[in-house]
């Protein structure tokens, strides 16, 4: 049972894989979002390679806790995303996600052009990590 973590964004979607277990999320790359919806067909081919059985999206929450614009578009993608793959697709609050990746990478002194290439994987492995540690505490 894989979870997959995707952290939807303008021009690429962060995307994470959780261990068998459904324990820990590694980042594993990222899809570049297309005119033609292209990503959902590279989304599902990740889907059926890593065997995953459900998907967590980042849901980017103003920091009062309503939901924006930014919010409402990750949300018609996740139901996009249900329809198309015919998997279960979870929302989970991503405030912050990416700048705690952007801070992480700046601490390990990543240069900013090798931070643009996984900030977004990250952000990803974050939000699908909070998801899977919020399951394990019940």
């Amino acid at each position: 049972m894989r979870l997959m973590g995707l952290d939807y964004g303008d021009r690429r979607i962060g995307v994470a894989v959780s261990d068998a277990f459904g324990w820990t999320a590694q980042g594993v790359g990222t899809v570049e979002k297309r005119r033609d919806n292209g990503e959902f067909e590279a989304i599902a081919k990740l889907v059926n390679e890593h065997e995953v059985s459900e998907i967590v999206v980042g849901l980017p929450k103003n920091m009062n806790g309503t939901i924006g614009p930014r919010g409402e578009i990750c949300i018609e993608f996740a139901q996009e995303l249900q329809q198309k793959l015919n998997v279960p697709v979870h929302l989970w609050d991503e405030r912050l996600t990416t700048v705690a990746a952007e801070r992480t990478l700046l601490e390990a002194d990543v240069s900013r052009k090798k931070r643009k290439l996984v900030v977004d994987k990250m952000a990803a492995a974050l939000i699908l990590q909070n998801y899977l540690d919020s399951k394990t505490k019940r």
